[in-house]
């Protein structure tokens, strides 16, 4: 690939970003999404993102990162979540933009602490549970074999 050599006009990644990005918000409502459709959400939320950095905005570029906090949140994937959701909230403050935008990064950043949280109390809970499991099973051993 050349420098700026595309095979696509301003006009053809626009509208391949938008329908992309469109199709990505059908996946994320969808109640029964399979794997397949995860993976396929994941990576259209990355063509579309990528497409609008090539010839969209400051305010396109922060509602593709966005959107890509939700896609990961939905995945269970905090740490992307956090990192886009700042990606989000540092093109906010840096282009001045503000009303929804600015309101959706945090709200993505504070998605991304609530998945880590999760995250953490469901280790913390998988830890008690070994533990509990493990005495349990000593006590049975205790009990049976002895």
């Amino acid at each position: 690939m050349g420098d700026d050599k595309s095979l696509l006009t301003p006009q053809q990644h626009r509208e391949i970003a938008s329908t992309l990005f469109n199709q990505v918000w059908d996946l994320m409502v969808k109640t029964d999404r399979s794997i397949k459709d995860d993976e396929k959400m994941l990576k259209a939320a990355h063509a579309s993102r990528y497409l609008w950095g090539e010839v969209g905005n400051p305010e396109n570029f922060t509602r593709g990162e966005w959107q890509l906090t939700r896609v990961y949140s939905l995945l269970n994937r905090a740490e992307p979540t956090l990192h886009l959701a700042m990606n989000s909230l540092n093109m906010c403050e840096t282009n001045h933009i503000g009303d929804f935008d600015l309101a959706f990064a945090y709200e993505a950043h504070a998605r991304g602490h609530a998945r880590s949280i999760r995250m953490l109390k469901t280790a913390k809970d998988i830890l008690i549970l070994q533990k509990t499991q493990r005495k349990k099973f000593r006590n049975w051993r205790i009990r049976h074999i002895s």
